[in-house]
């Protein structure tokens, strides 16, 4: 799994069969801190995220495993909505404290 910010949507009129239906997310690729590293990813989402929200995603045959994405061309999947993370018993993010 990986932490990701979600940055906005992907909108494709035009796509494979299996993939209508399917919503997309831009995620940003994000560290310990929360901080963006740069890298983006393209994630099919399988739990209704929304934009700004982290979340952590799958990529790879891992990203096929989800009801949503069964047997779907798709290389990463959004499974879920973080609501805070800790590291070594101190918070570094939650939910609703961003500024």
């Amino acid at each position: 799994m990986n932490l990701a910010k979600v940055l906005g949507r992907v909108v494709a009129t035009r796509k494979e069969q299996s993939l209508e239906g399917l919503k997309l997310l831009m995620l940003g690729v994000a560290g310990p801190d929360g901080k963006l590293s740069g890298q983006s990813v393209v994630a099919v989402d399988a739990v209704g995220a929304g934009t700004g929200e982290f979340v952590l995603y799958a990529a790879g045959s891992s990203a096929r495993q989800t009801q949503v994405t069964d047997r779907k061309p798709v290389d990463a999947v959004v499974m879920a909505i973080v609501d805070s993370w800790d590291i070594d018993g101190e918070v570094r993010w939650r939910k609703g404290d961003e500024a």
